[in-house]
């Protein structure tokens, strides 16, 4: 996810900024949906997938907030 956004702060233009920001929100997505199979396996008991969920949750609003702006705004 980072390293997308850090591309797309780097884009040269307004759809090359919105590609890059979507790509990291698909990114943010499929770690939820891994962190989600962590914890229904309970491979990771100790770690606190809940909270990391949740933050990977408020990460894909966040992303699916700024992808939708940037392809409203002209």
């Amino acid at each position: 996810m980072g390293a997308n956004i850090e591309e797309a702060y780097a884009g040269f233009s307004k759809p090359d900024f919105t590609h890059s920001m979507n790509i990291a929100r698909k990114e943010a997505r499929e770690t939820a949906y891994w962190l989600k199979l962590l914890k229904d396996s309970g491979i990771l008991a100790d770690v606190d997938l809940p909270e990391s969920a949740r933050e990977c949750n408020e990460l894909v609003s966040i992303l699916t907030a700024i992808v939708k702006t940037s392809q409203t705004r002209p």
